[in-house]
């Protein structure tokens, strides 16, 4: 069965939403590009018209490009085991597929096999938090309990774990990324996180002592007031998935929701933030 490759210029902030809408249609395999992104589906299931729609929703609110072209059948876990190379995160952890081998020169060893799935650590965003948890809150972590907001891969409810919380919930509300975080909780030997499909908004009532929510700017304008309704007084918030220039905006939810801004971090742009409640 031959794929079709769908090549997406797209304002970064809106790739993890198409690549949502475009799992839902039966693209199953995707590549984060410096453009946008590259997502394959089969020819049996491919459907020009229903790709039509879905960035048709999306044309005013960002620019968009798109073309397609046929692929022969290819061996595409051989394809991305090319691409995919381990990071090192601030020299603390180290991220890398199944099929690399260990390396005893950090102090965190993670396994993530992404799938479809965002959060490879390869991201600025991912890889932020990833330090953020690692040194500024490392301590926090140990005996805590912790929410992941949108978990996608899971790589920041296992670094949690890592990391020596007692108990850590996530989501996502993808049922195939909330799929993928419980087959890399699998992977790292992860006890005490649970995985669900679903929101925030049908989230367990329990209190935490850290959030971690790596998503973009407008969820986190809408859901920042909700987030702060799960966290302990002196809990933490840690938000990521937007510009630098989008800080001052969200520090204003924060300020309005009780938090006060102790940390940030930018790269090439991105940005993340820790809040703590007051």
């Amino acid at each position: 069965m031959n794929y079709i490759e769908l090549k997406l210029t797209v304002n970064p902030e809106f790739a993890d939403i198409f690549m949502a809408e475009l799992g839902e249609i039966g693209f199953e395999t995707f590549t984060e590009e410096s453009y946008g992104l590259n997502a394959y589906i089969t020819e049996d299931l491919f459907s020009e018209e229903t790709v039509d729609e879905i960035m048709e929703r999306y044309l005013a609110m960002t620019p968009i490009s798109y073309s397609y072209s046929t692929l022969e059948k290819k061996n595409w876990n051989e394809e991305w085991e090319k691409s995919y190379e381990p990071i090192s995160v601030n020299g603390l952890v180290r991220v890398r597929a199944s099929f690399h081998e260990p390396d005893d020169q950090h102090r965190f060893d993670i396994v993530i096999n992404p799938k479809m799935s965002f959060g490879t650590g390869h991201h600025e965003t991912t890889s932020m938090v990833l330090g953020i948890q690692g040194s500024q809150l490392a301590e926090e972590h140990q005996g805590k309990k912790v929410l992941d907001v949108g978990c996608g891969t899971g790589i920041l409810a296992i670094m949690a774990a890592k990391l020596g919380a007692s108990y850590v919930s996530a989501f996502d509300i993808e049922e195939w990324a909330a799929e993928n975080s419980r087959e890399n909780v699998e992977l790292n030997h992860c006890e005490g996180v649970v995985v669900r499909q679903g929101t925030i908004d049908d989230e367990p009532a329990d209190l935490y002592d850290i959030v971690l929510a790596n998503i973009n700017r407008n969820i986190l304008m809408r859901d920042i007031p909700k987030y702060v309704t799960f966290m302990l007084p002196k809990a933490y918030l840690v938000v990521s998935g937007f510009y630098e220039h989008d800080i001052t905006d969200i520090e204003q939810v924060a300020n309005e929701a009780g938090l006060k801004k102790t940390f940030f971090d930018t790269k090439n742009n991105w940005a993340s933030v820790v809040f703590e409640r007051e």
